[in-house]
This record gives structure tokens, sequence and C-alpha cells, in this order.
């Protein structure tokens, strides 16, 4: 079993954002570390397709969501995309390929090398992203998005209150994360199975998978808490990448402080596998 590896559930829709993933993966890899990518049996002819002539390791999403006997494959069909993500992703431990994981998703890559030591403190405990989301609140009041705040707020309490921890209000995101796969046996153990469901049920529930692991981390305590800033520079609007332009963060800048970034896909469309709008993606970020 792998100590650690990377590791990025997508779909079709996402591969060119996949490809040039993978592509800052092989550049900036320092410790070649692993890097699976799961996606629908239906999609691997085009991701393997559109992934020639780079490093990673392809596996079906069906294989993941079986590996819960729990689980059944009609999930494929049955809950919606957003969701069965969560799941996927928050269930890879299960096929015991490796003790930690990097979760990362599709719209992000890395701008600088990257290491083993990134992620891990020691041998046994990855860092943990853990922070009170000050970048984003930030943001919010400087335009007066008062609802980006409440929401933020209410989510996070919702959490907490699941696993009866009072205190302060900790955002365990955005991804990339590193994961644990002891805290995820210990939060299907010790929470899941005393609620008499599957995973699928609690994400059903509360959608949200990285509070869910980092809450269960601060109950549960299976690992040591060694907290760490979000590792990637997150655009979670383009009113936030505008913003950044404007005060000249360049990548260059960016790199001082992060590993890489994520313009989300919910607003950066140009790699799109079907173009919602006409837009080039390159000429999103003028570098200098």
């Amino acid at each position: 079993m792998k100590n650690l590896v990377l590791f990025c559930k997508s779909y079709k829709n996402d591969v060119l954002r996949v490809v040039e993933l993978t592509k800052s993966v092989q550049k900036y890899n320092s410790d070649h570390i692993p890097f699976y990518i799961s996606v629908p049996a239906s999609d691997m002819d085009l991701f393997q397709e559109k992934l020639t002539g780079l490093t990673y390791t392809l596996i079906q999403d069906e294989e993941i969501l079986l590996a819960n006997p729990k689980h059944s494959i009609d999930l494929m069909h049955e809950m919606p995309g957003n969701l069965l993500q969560q799941v996927i992703k928050s269930e890879f431990w299960r096929l015991k390929i490796c003790q930690n994981y990097v979760m990362i998703d599709s719209d992000a890559y890395f701008i600088k090398p990257f290491a083993y030591k990134d992620f891990m403190y020691d041998e046994e405990t990855p860092y943990t992203v853990m922070h009170e989301g000050r970048d984003l609140l930030s943001f919010a009041a400087r335009h007066g998005k008062h609802k980006i705040r409440s929401d933020f707020i209410k989510d996070r309490i919702q959490g907490q209150q699941r696993f009866d921890r009072s205190g302060r209000v900790y955002d365990f995101g955005p991804l990339p994360i590193i994961c644990s796969s002891l805290v995820w046996k210990t939060l299907d153990e010790k929470y899941i199975a005393t609620k008499d469901c599957s995973f699928a049920d609690l994400i059903r529930e509360y959608p949200n998978e990285m509070l869910l692991y980092g809450e269960a981390l601060l109950k549960y305590t299976p690992i040591r808490l060694m907290p760490i800033e979000p590792l990637f520079k997150v655009f979670h609007y383009k009113q936030q990448y505008d913003e950044s332009k404007e005060i000249g963060e360049t990548e260059e800048v960016i790199s001082r402080n992060y590993l890489g970034i994520i313009k989300q896909s919910n607003w950066n469309f140009g790699l799109d596998l079907t173009p919602k709008k006409k837009r080039n993606w390159k000429s999103l970020w003028m570098k200098k």
C-alpha cells in the first residue's frame, strides 16, 4: 500500500481540464507521487485518448462505489452528479491503494514544484487544511456579498452540530485537501455505522465531504492534527479573479504562497468539452 497518492474524480465534460491538471502534475511532481484519476466506465475511452502520453492511472467510478458493500451500482443513475462525485472522492480509501491521498478537483492545476513534504508532516501524519475562511469572507465583506458569509457560517455550524462540537467555526477546504484513510475509516465505523446508513445516505443529508472529514477528525482524532492554510489559490467567483488581476497577482506572485490555482468551472467555461460560451482559456491569465 502506498503512503501517499494524488486523486482526482472527473467526468467527460471536464476532460480538457484534467489534461491541463495532468500536464501540471507531470511537470512539477518532484517526488513522482502516483496520480490516480477516476471516471465513469462510459468515459474511460475518452480519457485514455485525451491523456495519451501523460503519466497517470485511470480507474472506474463503479469500482470505488462497489468497494462499499452498502452501495449499489444504481447510485450511478439515481444520485445527482454533484453528490455522487462527493461519495466517490470520499470512498477512494476503500480500494486500499494508499494510506493518504490528496483529493484534487479537475479545475485545479499546479504552478510550481511540489513534493511529499508539502502534504505530509511525517510518515504517518498528513497535514490538515483547516482555517477560518477569511480570504473568502474578506472578499464577501469588500463587495457587500452578505449571502456568501451567511451561507458559509450556516453550513459549517451545521457540520459542528452534527458532531456535537462547540467553539470556533472552521473550514476544511477548499480542495485540494489531504485525506487520511484512517479518518474516513473512523467516520465509517464510529459515526455512519451507528446511524445504520451508508456514506451516500450521509452525503444526501449533508452534502459537504470536506466538512464531514474535518469534523470527524476533530471529534475522533484518529490522527495527529497538523493544520495548514489552503494549498491552492482559489477563485470561487470571476469577480475574485478580476480583482486579483487588477492588483497584479500573476502566477509568479501567487506561486510564492500557493502550490497551484483553481478557477472554478462554474464560471470558467473555456475548458468545457462542450463550451457554454466562447472563451480563450489561455488568455484568462496574463503572465508577466
